[in-house]
């Protein structure tokens, strides 16, 4: 399986421990990792917590919002954040924003553009969890197309 590395993440997800699996860096309109030939279709958009946090929060929420809005029409789009829902409960990042204001914009952010936010506790379980969407993603359409012939 290839997947597609935005040329902008600078820490780009390996997949070095699933056998198969190669990464190839290039420009995604929208979110950090596809596959090719379904870009516009599906992405996944990690962030770490800090971040993630400073995406709630002044200029960086409307890039933010305008990036979720283009994930919106997506058949699935996610965000990925390297945490725990504790963690943003419990202000476990540099940043003055208050966890409750953090946690009301995530749930107005999932209500108002339809995007699943996954909270896969660290890095290693953001580059998991981002491996299983894709994967799966790309069977059910291998299999959808198999159906169709």
């Amino acid at each position: 399986m290839k997947i597609l590395a935005d040329t902008r993440e600078q820490q780009a997800l390996t997949f070095e421990r699933f056998a198969g699996v190669t990464v190839e860096r290039g420009t995604l309109a929208t979110g950090d990792y596809s596959l090719p030939g379904y870009e516009s279709t599906i992405a996944c958009e990690r962030k770490e917590l800090n971040d993630f946090i400073a995406c709630l929060q002044g200029a960086n929420r409307d890039r933010f919002e305008r990036e979720l809005a283009r994930g919106s029409c997506m058949a699935h789009f996610s965000v990925l954040v390297e945490a725990t829902l504790e963690d943003i409960g419990h202000g476990r990042y540099r940043s003055n924003m208050k966890p409750k204001a953090a946690l009301q914009s995530i749930f107005a952010f999932m209500i108002r553009y339809r995007v699943a936010f996954l909270f896969c506790g660290s890095r290693r379980g953001g580059e998991y969890v981002c491996h299983s969407l894709l994967s799966k993603f790309l069977y059910e359409m291998e299999r959808k197309n198999d159906a169709v012939i």
